[in-house]
């Protein structure tokens, strides 16, 4: 039985179920961003001032945050196999309330349900570092991730022209769709998955990662260089709309749109960062990439006279996230893999914080002082990020849990994190 366990997660993680398991990504969470170029239809359509209207995204990115700590360790707990196509069809729940909402109140209830449930996107994350080999992980979380970054990058591409053409609603009548017809194949193409480990309890699953930054150096020094990655990440997707809508550009919220489809050919190139980190080289990995996600902010600060430039910066950009956001989770989860669920739920609640802190940073910079100050603060998140990893490469390691160990991987990749 022990022999044959070490080659079961290549033979249920074929590349068809990898590649359903990235499109599950991008379809579950663009449900969180696609309201953010509808905000003045929906205002308008129910009625809800300027001010209030912005409680729909800020409700769905909440919903978001706290499915993170109370949803994700059930992939610990429970088969995934049925958890996560019953949070997709709960997500078609609360994109149909959102469709058919007459008032504001309904609108916010569908987007925070909406929201709330899609954290599968994790789960699935989860579940394929949990059964994918060690000398594959990285490979399979990059295939499956790559479906994440680019959800985000397009769900504000897509649901512009949806809404052009059918209006608000029928973005969230066709996310509703779309989750049905996803839980419907992730149900019939997903072996059984039963936990090999389980929690002892489901109290026991959340509180287990309020631990993991204390007790574990390699998630806290990852989580911490997330929480800046992504704070450089927020300041451009959550701010470029703020330098090209106004002088000299004066672009439409669609023709924006489409500079999204610049960082979609830098993920896409970075997918292949998982198999570098596969090989030993997590290490080279960061670092270079950190160091192209500082230059990058060099090109998009120059998005008041060149958008070429821009577009440059872009590529840079989330190739450069999209590396460190792979190699991190590969990392994370290598030593327990039977824990992935929370241990990968507890690392992507960084991430939202400096996703926020990125939107909040570019709005404000640029109300103040302009988008190269906003540039800036980018340029110093990545720095931030930068220097957390290089921290830690030259402080000893004093963590009070017996055997812990720098290398992440295997052998090969010892004392290259």
């Amino acid at each position: 039985m022990s022999s044959s366990a070490p080659t079961a997660p290549a033979v249920l993680l074929t590349r068809p179920r990898l590649l359903l398991l990235a499109v599950l990504c991008g379809v579950s969470v663009a449900n969180v961003y696609y309201a953010q170029p509808l905000l003045e239809r929906m205002g308008s359509d129910l009625s809800i001032s300027t001010g209030q209207v912005g409680w729909v995204v800020a409700l769905g990115q909440a919903g978001y945050l706290v499915g993170l700590a109370a949803l994700v360790p059930l992939g610990d707990w429970l088969n995934r196999r049925m958890l996560i196509p019953a949070h997709l069809l709960l997500i078609a729940v609360g994109t149909t309330v959102a469709a058919l909402s007459t008032t504001a109140a309904v609108l916010y209830v569908g987007v925070a349900i909406a929201g709330l449930f899609a954290v599968v996107v994790q789960t699935a994350v989860a579940y394929t570092a949990a059964k994918s080999p060690p000398e594959h992980r990285g490979r399979n979380i990059g295939i499956v991730t790559s479906g994440v970054v680019v959800g985000i990058i397009l769900a504000r591409t897509v649901a512009g022209f949806i809404a052009d053409v059918a209006g608000w609603r029928a973005v969230y009548a066709a996310a509703a769709v779309m989750a049905v017809i996803m839980a419907v194949l992730i149900w019939t193409a997903l072996p059984d998955d039963q936990p090999s480990r389980a929690p002892r309890s489901y109290g026991a699953a959340v509180a287990s990662i309020l631990v993991l930054g204390a007790t574990d150096r390699v998630f806290r020094t990852r989580s911490l260089i997330t929480f800046f990655l992504f704070a450089s990440f927020g300041v451009l997707w959550s701010g470029l709309a703020l330098p090209l809508s106004n002088a000299p550009w004066h672009l439409s919220p669609a023709q924006i749109g489409l500079f999204g489809f610049a960082g979609l050919a830098g993920t896409l190139g970075a997918a292949r960062a998982g198999r570098w980190a596969d090989r030993g080289h997590s290490g080279v990995v960061t670092v270079v990439s950190l160091i192209v996600l500082i230059a990058s902010w060099w090109f998009i600060g120059q998005a008041e006279w060149s958008l070429w430039l821009v577009v440059l910066g872009a590529v840079l950009l989330d190739f450069a996230v999209q590396a460190v956001h792979v190699t991190n989770q590969n990392l994370i989860v290598a030593r327990d893999p039977d824990s992935s669920s929370r241990i990968i739920g507890a690392y992507m609640i960084f991430y939202s914080l400096g996703s926020a802190l990125g939107a909040v940073t570019a709005s404000s910079f640029y109300d103040s002082m302009g988008w190269t100050a906003a540039s800036v603060a980018g340029a110093c998140f990545a720095g931030a990020a930068l220097g957390i990893w290089l921290i830690d490469r030259v402080v000893p390691d004093r963590s009070t849990r017996p055997g812990v160990e720098r290398a992440p991987v295997s052998a090969s990749a010892e004392g290259k994190q």
